[in-house]
């Protein structure tokens, strides 16, 4: 696929006038993975400049050639909130996110809300036919996160494995991050 822009009337900012506007081309590489994309940029007669990024292997639920979805759920917590989703009988998806609080500084949230409610910026992931919603800025938090679920009479229920979390409390229901992607966070927030 090639991403080209035509020339336009208005100067662009840091072009000197009478040169071109440069040529953007998106391209599969074939020396590379799958997931990997080569850009190439030229700009007059200037030579390409090219850039490569790889993801790193999928987690080991996601399918060869599929890529591993935002925030991931257990087979025990797919069955729990399909079972909670049931009780209400109501066409429901899971709102999850995070909010400042918590014994070490941020702790998630969870509840069930109509599929309509979403938000237009919200993130809304299919897992196996069950609907997770989550809002950008705690999709910072929780990208990767996997939620499982324990019905254990001593620290059942919920768990999040969030690989974001450089420590969480021993509640499991709190955590905190590091410094740079809570001011990362707080900078998307302004």
């Amino acid at each position: 696929m090639a991403l080209a822009s035509g020339t336009t009337a208005r100067p662009l900012l840091g072009r000197l006038p009478g040169t071109a506007r440069p040529h953007l081309a998106v391209s599969p590489s074939p020396s590379a993975p799958a997931s990997s994309v080569r850009f190439a940029a030229r700009s007059g007669g200037s030579r390409a400049v090219s850039l490569r990024a790889s993801a790193p292997p999928a987690a080991a639920t996601a399918t060869p050639g599929s890529i591993a979805p935002a925030i991931s759920l257990t087979e025990k917590a797919l069955k729990h909130l399909n079972r909670m989703r049931a009780e209400k009988n109501e066409d429901l998806c899971l709102r999850i996110g995070v909010k400042q609080g918590g014994c070490s500084g941020m702790s998630y949230t969870m509840e069930f809300e109509s599929r309509g409610s979403a938000n237009p910026d919200d993130s809304v992931i299919e897992y196996e036919g069950f609907t997770i919603v989550c809002d950008p800025k705690s999709l910072l938090f929780m990208f990767g996160m996997e939620l499982d679920y324990s019905d254990a009479l001593i620290g059942g229920g919920f768990n999040f494995q969030n690989p974001n979390a450089t420590k969480t409390c021993g509640c499991g229901k709190s955590f905190a991050t590091s410094k740079e992607m809570q001011s990362t966070a707080t900078a998307c927030n302004n």
